[in-house]
């Protein structure tokens, strides 16, 4: 445990150039050799320490030369142009893994892979989710816009639903699966049109995702 209480709770949507399913879901190497991603929420309730976070959102671009276990990532972090002084160091404390229990959350687990990150932005973040339709949308001007929707089925053009279950997960504990559609420019570019995504509920402290 660390010394600092944290805990927020709201949903993510989360793209990745990978097939659907994403291999590094389930322990294998990705798709295409890298992996690059774009990672956007929306925090409804939270707080750390005494810093309420109801509200703010965050996003984030990623890119790996190879798994992201084998390290050399590197990743630039966008906070809510709205959010106060405060409230920004407050997420980048929390994204940056250092105030989880260590392995606990995914922010912990992807900092241990990262060698280069670029100076955080602060910039409007525009987000949307439906969890009715499974289908979600998150952008910064200038630097990322990514579509998530349910996987079609190529026989009969229908949603193909997709929920997958870690218990032990140090993200979520359960996510609907779907596919995406991220564009990204600047420092981490990112392109694809039928990549994996996943939409979640995000309900974590530093002692990992709450049940």
């Amino acid at each position: 445990m660390t010394d600092n209480e944290w805990r927020i709770r709201g949903p993510e949507i989360s793209t990745c150039n990978c097939n659907w399913g994403c291999p590094c879901q389930f322990n294998a190497p990705p798709s295409h050799g890298d992996c690059r991603a774009g990672v956007a929420m929306r925090i409804d309730e939270g707080h750390f320490e005494g810093i309420r976070l109801d509200g703010v959102r965050w996003a984030g671009m990623f890119a790996w030369p190879r798994a992201i276990h084998e390290g050399n990532g590197e990743a630039l972090l966008v906070i809510d142009e709205r959010a106060d002084e405060a409230q920004r160091r407050a997420i980048l404390r929390i994204l940056s893994g250092e105030t989880s229990r260590p392995g606990a959350t995914v922010f912990g687990v992807l900092a241990a892979t990262l060698t280069k990150l670029y100076d955080p932005v602060s910039a409007p973040i525009g987000f949307e989710v439906d969890y009715d339709n499974w289908t979600g949308h998150f952008s910064v001007p200038g630097y990322i816009d990514a579509h998530a929707a349910p996987i079609t089925n190529p026989v009969t053009g229908e949603s193909h639903r997709a929920r997958v279950v870690l218990p032990a997960g140090f993200e979520y504990r359960e996510a609907e699966f779907v596919s995406s559609r991220t564009k990204g420019w600047g420092a981490i570019p990112l392109d694809w049109v039928e990549g994996h995504g996943h939409i979640c509920t995000i309900h974590m402290t530093p002692d990992g995702p709450v049940d």
